[in-house]
């Protein structure tokens, strides 16, 4: 039969199952499921496949609903499957929650219900009864929507998901065995094997986005148009989707070239053209998020719009309790802490010399040592500085930056801002207020990493020399 072929040729072009494969079967008792389920209960045996069969019951239809239910449950017997039911009130659901679209919340009860039994179970794939017809149902919604590639590539024949939009932990794998065949050649299955099959009455309401377009908008585009409509925006739909795909191995490349430790290079990230920015960007968020729900174009936009002409420095809250920080360079993405102020809080430490402080605000550990003329090799950074004791008349202090702070660096005869130094050497806001500073008395003799006053200069003359070395803490 015509629709059996096509439907081995989809297995076979996606690789969509291999022998042994443990597959939950998702059934509503609608015409697409029941011939799916008929369909992979005609393979179970070459395929040495092992089937289940589940039904989420939304309760929203009532009497209508407990009867799909017990349709699917003596089908499931009938073909001597196991049968798995889940009873929601949706409308409960959406009460609850304050909020959402109540297609969109019973798509995501039925992942979550499917997800759950998958993972108990050990099966490893989940199957479902998207045809042609609903890929181009999909790909025209989200064209409507403003969708970009990933909207437009419409379902794809086998996906992985790790829970990310169903509030799981398991990873199985989505399938779609009829996605290359259209309604009719269904209904036609139906008809020549003679299976029944139950109707929901809902899916006859036009005031739902996606059957207003079932039910008007592709009848009117097909007289207009094509008959072949649903064919043909399938066939675009997949040509999308490689084109994506091809895109986001070339994004993945170059985001493993931007990479600075945690966060990524300014730079790196803009000598590329706009439209790969933006494909960087969500790329980059949906990893540190590890999804990209609710972030919109608008959102990356202004992202974009900082990163290219914002402030050198700067934040940016996107949706989800993150953050894009903006430190001259470097980019990062974090998560907004509601003890931001707590862990930026003023800080003051006395230094003992002999004795190591360990400055936990800023992560550093402060050695403090006297030592004999002659005067050690100089060392290679700010990190290590010597003065002569003589002049260390008053109290050390370790402490971090406050408004107003001036030195005299080393080789200068007048005094300047702390806060223009940090600006000259471009210290992150972040380490600015983290960072220690040492001070005798009132001034500001010591910025480990970025400078060190004039103050204490060692000399021919110098009888005792005090050594510091900043160390991270734990090196």
């Amino acid at each position: 039969m015509v629709l059996e072929r096509k439907v081995q040729e989809t297995l076979a072009k996606f690789e969509i199952l291999s022998p042994g494969d443990r597959v939950l079967v998702a059934v509503s008792g609608g015409p697409d499921s029941v011939a799916l389920l008929q369909l992979l209960c005609d393979l179970r045996d070459d395929l040495r496949l092992h089937l289940e069969v589940a039904h989420l019951q939304h309760g929203i239809r009532g009497a209508e609903a407990r009867e799909d239910a017990g349709f699917v449950a003596a089908l499931a017997d009938q073909l001597n499957l196991p049968f798995h039911l889940k009873e929601v009130d949706l409308r409960q659901i959406k009460s609850a929650a304050g909020k959402g679209n109540l297609e969109a919340l019973a798509r995501a009860e039925r992942y979550r219900f499917f997800s759950a039994i998958a993972r108990q179970h050990r099966l490893g794939k989940i199957a479902t009864a998207h045809t042609q017809d609903d890929q181009a149902e999909t790909m025209l919604m989200w064209f409507l929507r403003g969708a970009g590639l990933k909207g437009l590539g419409g379902i794809s024949p086998a996906h992985r998901f790790d829970g990310t939009n169903i509030e799981s932990d398991s990873r199985v794998i989505l399938i779609r065995p009829l996605l290359d065949v259209s309604r009719a050649e269904v209904e036609e299955y139906l008809n020549e094997k003679r299976l029944a099959f139950r109707l929901d009455r809902t899916n006859q309401d036009p005031s739902f986005l996606r059957n207003w377009i079932r039910l008007e908008l592709i009848p009117r585009l097909k007289e207009k148009m094509d008959r072949n409509l649903p064919s043909r925006l399938a066939q675009q739909a997949e040509l999308i989707r490689e084109e994506d795909e091809l895109l986001d191995a070339l994004a993945k490349a170059a985001l493993g070239q931007a990479r600075n430790g945690e966060g990524i290079n300014r730079e790196s990230l803009l000598k590329h053209g706009r439209a790969m920015q933006r494909r960087l960007l969500r790329l980059w968020t949906e990893e540190r998020r590890g999804h990209l729900r609710a972030l919109d174009f608008q959102h990356v936009e202004a992202l974009l719009d900082l990163i290219n002409a914002g402030p050198p420095q700067g934040r940016l809250a996107i949706p989800g309790g993150w953050e894009l920080v903006k430190e001259y360079e470097t980019l990062r993405l974090e998560k907004r802490s509601r003890g931001l102020k707590q862990q930026c809080a003023c800080y003051s430490y006395e230094l003992r010399v002999g004795e190591d402080l360990h400055i936990r605000e800023a992560g550093l550990t402060i050695i403090a040592r006297e030592i004999l003329p002659p005067l050690p090799s100089p060392p290679i950074d700010l990190m290590g500085v010597f003065f002569d004791t003589a002049f260390i008349t008053g109290k050390l202090t370790l402490r971090n930056f406050r408004r107003g702070d001036r030195f005299q660096p080393l080789g200068m005869r007048g005094h300047k801002k702390v806060k223009e130094l940090f600006i000259e050497k471009k210290v992150p806001l972040s380490v600015r207020a983290r960072l220690p500073l040492l001070v005798l008395g009132d001034e500001v003799i010591w910025i480990p990493g970025y400078g060190r006053s004039g103050v204490g200069r060692v000399t021919p003359e110098t009888k005792v020399i005090l050594n510091l070395k900043a160390i991270a803490i734990g090196d």
